[in-house]
């Protein structure tokens, strides 16, 4: 399954994930790291993994790694 993600590093509201459309699978998370060496996008990773109640193991960061737009695979169960 994967989500759109709309990430706001660098916020005094976070950590928060905001469902912004349940139909199209789109978030919006709301981070306190700031995006640098990859921080956030640690960040991100364990607060979806929180959300959803999964290990980080089961999460991907299929692309955006740079932006602040991403997609986020949730891994099948073997």
């Amino acid at each position: 399954m994967i989500y759109r993600v709309m990430v706001k590093p660098n916020s005094k509201k976070g950590p928060l994930v905001e469902v912004t459309n349940e139909a199209s699978r789109e978030l919006t998370v709301y981070l306190r790291e700031k995006p640098v060496e990859g921080a956030a996008n640690a960040a991100l990773l364990k607060i979806l993994a929180q959300y959803f109640s999964l290990p980080k193991t089961m999460l991907s960061l299929k692309s955006g790694a740079r932006g602040r737009i991403k997609l986020v695979e949730i891994l099948e169960k073997p």
